[in-house]
Parts: C-alpha cells; structure tokens; sequence
C-alpha cells in the first residue's frame, strides 16, 4: 500500500508539474507591449512585454500583438499568420530600423495572412527597406508611415511557387533611394496589389513592378521632386511579356520627373487621374499607356503626346 500511495502521490506531482510547464509555455491570442514592459513578461495586459519582437514568441498564430502607449518596440521578422497594431489616440508605436534590411520582414510561408495597423517605421538614412513581404497568401497595412531608407519603402519579393497580395490603405511613404512600393523579386507568378489612398514622396521611383503583377492605385498621390531625371511616378517595367498591369484611378501623379512610364509588354491603364507639373508626362518605351479619355493632363514640359494613348471606351 505504501509503495502504491507513493507512486500515486509522484504521478499527481509530474501531472502538475506538466500542467503547469503547459500554462507557462502557452502562447496567447492576445499580447500586450509598452514602452515600459519587459519582454521576460508574460505580455500580458498588465504584465506588458517591451518590443515586438518578445511579444511575437508569446503570440499564437492568428493571434494580435497590442500596444498599450507610444514608443519604440525594434524591429521583427514574421514567420507567422499575426496582426500588430500599433495603437491610436495618444500616438502609434514606431520602429527606429537604422542600418538594417528590413524594418519589417514577412516571411510566414504558404497560407499566412499578416496585418500591420498603426505603425510609424524610420529607416534613419541607414536603413534598407520598410516592409519586405517574401512569402504568405496576404499581406495587409494600414495607416503605416515609411520613411529615410536607402530602399524601398514596401518590397514584394516572392521567390517561392506562389502569388501574394498586397493590400494598402492610408499609407504614407516618404524619403527612401529606392521606390516606394515594389514588385519584384524572381517569383513571376501575378501577385496582386491594391494601393488605396496611398501619398509617396521623394523617393526614387513611386510604384514600380518589375516583375508580374496586377496592380491598382486608386485615391493616391504620388509626387516625387526628385532631381534624378527617371524618377517615375508609375513604371511598368517587367522582363517578364505580359508581367505588369497597373490601373491608376482618381489619383495625382504631379511633380515628378515621368509621370507614367510603360515598358515593352507592359501595360498602364488611367482613369481619371491628374497628371500636371512632370518633366514627361508619358514616357511610351514599347508598352501601353491606355486611357478612358476622362483624366486631366497639362502643364507637363514634355510628353503630352495625345496621339500614342490608347483608347478605352467607357461603359
């Protein structure tokens, strides 16, 4: 009886022990961050981890990661479908990406959907990129600030077998040597990109796909003042036959050194949208610049040649 009450009381005690292990290692649907957490915390909402980087460990997939007050919470790399929000009110949480890659990479592989909400991300002149999307079925910011990286602010750069979206709205990217949305990478499957409300500024070139996808730009203005004389509003410049499409609609595309620029196979379709101020307002490189005869084109030096768009009939 003794032996038996004793292994009875040893498999209670490994039974609790275990529970308890499980409990410690469970990963919430909800983490917390704060300017003034600890990422040893269990990021709760009293217990707040301090970067993004310490809540992610502790977040499920599928789950969020919070911010309770403005601050800096690091840079992070995503393997995982997850949402982080950085806030409102008071002010958003922020990432200071000096001398790094990627302020944000999203790498959660085949099926993952990430959301970024609320988030102001400064490259500090040093840093590469904003947001580098590599792989995931969606991708989804809004009310992100993108600004002083050597590169580009968001870069889609699949190289896997399979085709992302990319979702944008109300996002503001400014200062970056590269351009500020990306379509790239070697992956030439059609990737599809919604851009709505979208205002880039001084970078290199604003919307480029230089690969395959559909892309729509719509409610946005993109003015670049850049002194390099191919600095493009919207260029379609895929090696791919057939890799870019790029509608552009109810936007600005003033300021800049080429308003609009399609190359070979490549395709740009413009509903009504202003394009004023540009060195040239439409660059024809052996693509086609399509219009539904309904925008708004003049004061451009150069490129006002009417005659090479082609014509959409409104329906």
């Amino acid at each position: 009886m003794r032996i038996f009450s004793a292994t009875v009381k040893a498999l209670t005690l490994a039974i609790v022990i275990s529970v308890f292990a499980s409990a410690a290692n469970a990963q919430a649907t909800r983490t917390w961050v704060s300017g003034v957490g600890a990422d040893d915390n269990p990021c709760s909402r009293t217990a707040p981890c301090k970067t993004f980087a310490g809540a992610y460990s502790k977040t499920a997939t599928g789950g969020e990661i919070s911010v309770l007050d403005p601050a800096g919470y690091g840079t992070i790399t995503i393997g995982k479908s997850i949402t982080i929000d950085g806030g409102s009110g008071a002010g958003w949480a922020s990432i200071l990406a000096s001398g790094v890659s990627g302020a944000i990479i999203v790498n959660p592989g085949a099926g993952g959907v990430v959301r970024l909400r609320n988030i102001s991300i400064n490259g500090n002149g040093t840093g590469t990129d904003g947001i580098r999307f590599l792989s995931g079925t969606s991708l989804h910011v809004e009310n992100v600030r993108i600004f002083g990286f050597t590169g580009d602010g968001v870069e889609l750069a699949f190289t896997g077998a399979a085709a992302g979206r990319l979702n944008a709205r109300n996002l503001v990217i400014s200062e970056c040597g590269g351009s500020g949305v990306l379509a790239g990478g070697s992956n030439t499957l059609a990737h599809a990109i919604g851009l709505d409300n979208v205002n880039i500024s001084q970078c290199g070139h604003g919307v480029r796909v230089n690969n395959r996808a559909q892309v729509r730009v719509s409610n946005s203005v993109i003015t670049l003042i850049n002194a390099s004389a191919s600095s493009t509003a919207v260029l379609a410049d895929s090696a791919v036959v057939g890799g870019a499409i790029i509608d552009v609609v109810d936007s600005k595309l003033d300021y800049n050194s080429i308003a609009v620029q399609s190359n070979t196979n490549q395709a740009v379709r413009l509903s009504r949208t202003h394009i004023m101020g540009n060195a040239n307002a439409l660059n024809f490189t052996g693509g086609t610049i399509a219009t539904y005869k309904n925008n708004e084109i003049a004061g451009n030096t150069s490129g006002e040649n009417f005659a090479s768009l082609t014509p959409i009939n409104v329906q």
